[in-house]
């Protein structure tokens, strides 16, 4: 049984919630958010959103805190945002932010240009890399594939790595 499921969601006063059959639109003071979700759960709203579900299967039962957590991350989007920060580590490794695009020299022989998807921006200080956004989910994976450009090894400690992330360090080879 989804104990979180049955929760309600409270929507604060300045953002709005529409629904249309199984399609819900935040709209708050940072933007615009849409999502469809399973038409296998009711979702009615009135001072508060509410969510039930059709019937208790295991898939209906995951969907079901899974949709509530959801539009709790669209209405905390919508109004605060999110971010994320990357930290780069080694020697001649910087960020460039041209534009809208940003600019990593890794130790590679070129330089990788990565361009951001729609509602992402990227800010550039020193070392330190931040993406911003509305989408939770998209912030997210903009930064993993960051990361994914130059995965932070074990051995040196050389990388993009998450600000919080720690990396666990091995010892090299002994004489």
């Amino acid at each position: 049984m989804s104990r979180v499921g049955h929760l309600p969601v409270e929507i604060p006063e300045k953002v709005e919630v529409s629904l249309d059959g199984s399609i819900i639109t935040v709209k708050g003071p940072k933007g615009e958010l849409t999502e469809e979700f399973s038409p296998r759960l009711n979702i009615e709203i009135d001072d508060e959103l509410v969510i039930s579900r059709i019937s208790d299967s295991n898939q209906d039962k995951a969907l079901h805190g899974l949709t509530r957590s959801s539009i709790i991350n669209m209405i905390e989007g919508v109004t605060e945002g999110y971010q994320k920060k990357l930290e780069l580590n080694g020697v001649g490794y910087r960020a460039l932010k041209k534009g809208s695009k940003l600019e990593l020299q890794v130790g590679y022989s070129h330089p990788v240009v990565i361009e951001p998807e729609e509602g992402i921006s990227f800010e550039v200080d020193g070392s330190e890399i931040t993406v911003k956004g509305i989408d939770k989910q998209l912030v997210g994976q903009v930064a993993a594939n960051i990361r994914a450009v130059r995965k932070p090894e074990p051995y040196n400690g050389k990388g993009i790595k998450y600000a919080d992330e720690r990396i666990r360090r091995k010892e090299g080879k002994t004489a």
